[in-house]
């Protein structure tokens, strides 16, 4: 049987499911979860969106009956790989043609139910990007670069905490070194859709800790209520002292490679300075890499403070500690949302 349902019922199915859009679509974004299982390929699709376009509906469905022809048996393999349970969820971009003739194969070759999105991922699209617009109050993590937000948030979840680590979701750490050692970033609409994801499995009884980010996290943007929500919202800020930060931000980027260090310190020579960036690079080529961690920090502590500096002050409280200890200062973090707020 195959069964036409909205977003929210879709989402909410439990069905395994499955993105029959191409691999270029799919990878510029898709519903967290779903397994790519592409009717056409990027060039297939091409050929016939070109054919509709200028011959026609009639003639572009031909041609892809052609291209799908040789496919059919081994799209119902991999659905049963995906689906062995024989209930399965499909979509497509609009919910029309390619999800249409996906579920028609997968109900023909016995499938038990097959349920389809209606409006496709188009649909899912709109249902994320609403979802931004009444977002959660958070409990930020501030401090200056170095202080192991990060690192504070993973211990934080470590103890039954609510989190939602934005530069996990990014790939990317937040300043000009955030993407060394990692995977390649997300879309921007990608990270989008795993941030609905996260936030969409949140209790909203319950605090939410978040990092304090600016707008850009890397090379992907939060949404703009996000951001504006993160910027309202109370904030517990790590002091730490500059060489502690300097030590840990060493022990984070140390092992990268000497000339991915080089890169990313020359891309903020115009904001360090030629003889702070020349120093900075003079270290790293001696070696001393805490030295160059010194005089990086200098810069984005700044920075940073101009930012704190826009925030009402009765919703920032500052936390000291001598060192990075992600879960004594996570115990302590959790001991200060205890107390009530300056300006609640």
């Amino acid at each position: 049987m195959v069964r036409p349902c909205d977003v929210t019922e879709f989402l909410h199915g439990d069905l395994p499911m499955i993105d029959v859009r191409s691999p270029g679509e799919f990878a510029r974004g898709h519903i967290p979860g779903a397994h790519s299982l592409p009717l056409f390929s990027d060039e297939e699709r091409a050929v016939v969106g070109t054919l509709y376009k200028q011959k026609g509906r009639e003639q572009a469905v031909l041609e892809g009956l052609r291209i799908v022809g040789p496919k059919l048996a081994g799209i119902v393999e991999q659905a049963r790989q995906v689906a062995p349970g024989g209930r399965i969820a499909v979509h497509c971009w609009r919910g029309g043609e390619r999800s249409g003739s996906v579920a028609w194969l997968l109900d023909k070759a016995g499938f038990a139910e097959v349920v389809t999105l209606k409006k496709g991922y188009k649909a899912f699209r709109h249902h994320v990007l609403s979802s931004f617009l009444g977002p959660p109050a958070f409990m930020v993590v501030g401090g200056y670069t170095g202080s192991g937000k990060t690192e504070v948030l993973g211990a934080l979840r470590d103890r039954g905490e609510q989190v939602i680590d934005l530069e996990g979701l990014a790939n990317h750490r937040g300043s000009s070194f955030g993407a060394l050692g990692l995977p390649p970033q997300p879309t921007t609409e990608h990270f989008e859709n795993l941030l609905w994801d996260a936030l969409h499995r949140l209790d909203r009884t319950r605090i939410t800790w978040i990092e304090d980010e600016s707008m850009m996290i890397g090379r992907v943007k939060l949404p703009d209520r996000i951001h504006a929500s993160i910027r309202r919202s109370h904030m517990l800020f790590l002091e730490i002292p500059a060489e502690e930060r300097a030590r840990h931000s060493v022990a984070v980027y140390g092992a990268s490679d000497r000339d991915a260090l080089r890169a990313a310190t020359q891309r903020i020579e115009k904001r360090l300075g030629p003889q702070h960036c020349k120093a900075a690079l003079e270290a790293i080529d001696g070696g001393d890499l805490v030295h160059a961690a010194r005089i990086t920090l200098t810069y984005y502590d700044k920075t940073y403070a101009r930012g704190v500096s826009a925030r009402d002050p009765m919703r920032v409280r500052r936390i000291a500690h001598p060192l990075v200890e992600p879960d004594a200062i996570a115990r302590m973090l959790m001991e200060n949302t205890l107390a009530p707020h300056a300006g609640q």
